[in-house]
């Protein structure tokens, strides 16, 4: 009761301050949950008249945050208090559930309940006995909650209260979030400042910043949190880590988030004190039995653990002759009676493949079928590692008899860190939308992972969002879109990218069209912007290595090929492009009928994919009727051009938010412009080198010569903890 009250006590001032108008109103601290007064004068006074009371019991822990939320929120938004009631008076939100609310009780919304689960919600515009009525209902409490931030985001962006109506449940169970926090507080991968966790302070202390870490999230529908890095510490699972850890899951619970933790496999050696960590060794399951006993009496909601095993450098069953089916069953079976999950990471290549394409399908897809119940398996997007882009992994679609989530990528690993502008909305939406053809036409990836094509178990969807201590969270602001993204789209699959951005922007920074239509146009060419001038046509993995910042083509002769460049890009002076097809490692043959008839055939694959499956000429007539090298110099060309224009969008934009908003935007998209510039003559030139083929008429020469961008090779703009 006491941590409790210190806790709200702690959100009420820090809510307080997020609700002022100055100091740190336009920080980007309150993400999308601004909660500003409406600055459209009729649906400021519309709203006024419709909204008088919040009628809402206070009963349990969820409810009082999702009260917290709603009562401050309506009159920031409309600038005025707004009082409490017990009455079904006009102008009245009535908010709960039919067990909580004596007025929800009375509602007779048995209909509307029933199709819902537990945490779907109801909305509704309603005139009983003359009152008008604002109805925010749900089965579960938590549904009550989403429900809440779902009623705001409708104010927030401007829609029509009268006649409302509005029925939305969860399309996956598990809308986790993933973290790649390390125990000394760095961030792999992380361009946002330190953790957020500071460890030393708990669980003395809990920071003000965990409980609006739970609202943003719950926010959006996520409901799991991976806490630390996949590459795991063992001493995680010591007792004074979980008591650590106990305490941040105290905050999370109101807000309907489970904490997961990643897991060391070789944990029962390193801290346990056995000898093996082997899956079948019965002193082995024994030890992970008590080990998972003891987390669920400090953590009762436990959700369960992520694993990244047999993967650079981490162990795994491999070690110990077992397949990933036994090592991951182990764990769920010590899991099980607390009804916890393993979330299995299919991310793992093997350096004597000739192919690292086909490296996670050949591993899982003959293990379909033996994995256990409870059990995950967690797919990244595409076939690699979260390049700009990518076809969609192969195991969507392959594994009918286990359960497959799907891994999205929010920090901008391979999108310019924090300095460069990219949505990724189009990026997610692109891979939930690719049709698998697993079941015939219609078998997009979104049907897999939602369950809906094969019956799973179990079902989610991961996004790894690295945000750190920086006050505005994500490092670049518009990575908050992401963010953003991705829980509506954990949410909601169906959504478009546009509407998600249009949404973003308008409960993050303007609801005025003028503001609205440019920035929405610039962050929806933004993610192709940043493939033109990185890795066109389906070009990857150019990036240079360790910091994966810069560009580097030319890298070779590491200890491992599938670690440098030209393992993938194969550009010699006939031609480039990595063959897939029969004729080279044969990876299209993972794909169904007829998408794998579609890769495999020069005349029918898309452009965006062409150097992914093929090895091409230089001469090679494209689509557009130029020869592939004037077509690959196009594509620099226009990325470059592309950040340009998305300098003149915002620029559109300026004096309709404030000076130092406007201002460090502008700043970011001319590092971009920078960058833009040196990821294209470097790539260009030495493409050049390969081919001897003169750039063509029309563009700009490179600035400097090729031996004076590789020599920046090892050159990092920003600090990357991970990479020293």
């Amino acid at each position: 009761m006491k941590r409790r009250l210190v806790r709200k006590l702690l959100f009420g001032a820090a809510f307080i301050c997020l609700l002022s108008t100055q100091a740190f109103a336009q920080d980007g601290y309150r993400m999308w949950l601004s909660y500003d007064l409406i600055e459209n004068p009729d649906k400021l006074s519309e709203y006024r008249e419709m909204i008088n009371y919040v009628s809402i019991p206070l009963s349990s822990p969820t409810l009082e945050a999702a009260g917290e939320e709603l009562t401050p929120g309506l009159s920031g938004l409309l600038g005025e208090d707004i009082a409490t009631t017990n009455q079904m008076q006009n102008g009245t939100i009535v908010v709960g559930t039919p067990g909580t609310s004596d007025l929800i009780a009375g509602l007779s919304l048995d209909d509307e309940l029933n199709q819902l689960g537990p945490e779907g919600y109801f909305i509704e515009h309603r005139v009983v006995d003359g009152n008008h009525l604002m109805i925010i209902a749900s089965n579960e409490e938590i549904g009550v909650l989403y429900g809440v931030f779902a009623f705001l985001r409708q104010l927030q962006t401007l829609q029509d209260l009268e006649g409302l109506s509005l029925k939305s449940s969860p399309k996956v169970e598990f809308r986790v979030v993933n973290h790649w926090d390390n125990l000394d507080r760095l961030v792999e991968r992380g361009y946002a400042g330190l953790s957020l966790w500071d460890w030393g302070s708990l669980p003395h202390y809990e920071d003000p910043r965990y409980v609006d870490y739970a609202r943003i999230n719950a926010s959006v529908g996520i409901n799991a949190t991976a806490i630390n890095n996949v590459n795991a510490d063992p001493k995680i699972l010591t007792d004074q880590f979980l008591t650590k850890v106990a305490a941040l899951a105290d905050v999370f619970r109101p807000y309907g988030i489970q904490t997961f933790l990643s897991v060391s496999f070789n944990s029962p050696v390193d801290i346990g004190g056995l000898e093996t960590a082997d899956p079948l060794n019965p002193d082995v399951a024994d030890w992970w039995e008590s080990k998972v006993d003891e987390i669920y009496e400090k953590i009762p909601d436990f959700g369960g653990f992520l694993v990244k095993a047999d993967s650079e450098g981490q162990p795994g069953p491999h070690g110990y002759g077992r397949t990933h089916a036994e090592g991951a069953n182990m764990l769920a079976d010590a899991l099980a009676p607390h009804d916890g999950i393993v979330f299995w990471r299919a991310f793992v290549y093997d350096p004597a493949q000739t192919d690292r394409f086909r490296e996670a399908y050949d591993e899982f897809v003959p293990l379909d079928g033996q994995f256990a119940d409870n059990v995950i398996l967690q797919v990244k997007n595409g076939p690699i590692d979260f390049q700009p882009r990518e076809p969609f992994s192969p195991l969507f679609g392959a594994m009918e008899e286990t359960n497959t989530m799907i891994e999205l990528q929010v920090t901008q690993e391979y999108f310019g860190f924090d300095l460069h502008l990219a949505y990724m909305g189009p990026l997610f939406t692109e891979a939930l939308t690719s049709d698998t053809y697993a079941k015939g036409e219609g078998s997009t990836v979104a049907r897999v992972v939602d369950g809906s094509l094969f019956g799973y178990e179990h079902t989610g969807m991961a996004g790894v969002i690295n945000p750190g201590s920086d006050r505005n969270w994500t490092g670049h602001p518009f990575v908050q879109s992401s963010w953003y993204s991705f829980g509506r789209l954990a949410w909601d699959h169906t959504l478009t990218a546009e509407e998600i951005a249009e949404e973003w922007i308008q409960m993050t920074y303007s609801t005025d069209e003028e503001f609205i239509e440019p920035v929405k146009e610039m962050m929806m060419m933004s993610r192709d912007a940043g493939v033109n001038y990185r890795m066109p046509i389906g070009l990857t993995h150019l990036y240079a290595q360790g910091h994966h910042y810069g560009p580097a083509p030319w890298t070779a002769d590491l200890p491992r090929p599938d670690w440098t460049a030209v393992y993938y890009h194969k550009a010699d002076e006939n031609g480039v492009g990595f063959d897939r097809t029969a004729t080279g490692s044969n990876a299209v043959d993972q794909y169904q009928e007829p998408v794998a008839s579609r890769f495999r055939d020069l005349n029918r694959i898309s452009d965006d994919y062409l150097l992914w499956f093929h090895h091409v000429s230089w001469d090679y007539e494209m689509n557009t009727g130029r020869p592939l090298w004037n077509e690959l110099v196009h594509k620099y060309y226009s990325g470059v051009e592309q950040v340009r224009e998305m300098q003149n969008l915002w620029n559109r934009t300026e004096g309709l938010i404030g000076s130092q908003r406007f201002e460090e935007v502008k700043s970011l998209l001319e590092i971009q412009e920078r960058d833009a510039i040196h990821w294209r003559n470097a790539c260009i030139l030495y493409f050049q080198s390969v081919n001897n083929l003169p750039i063509p008429n029309g563009y700009e020469a490179p600035d400097h010569t090729l031996d004076y961008y590789k020599a920046l090779e090892h050159t990092k703009y920003v600090p990357d903890p991970w990479y020293n």
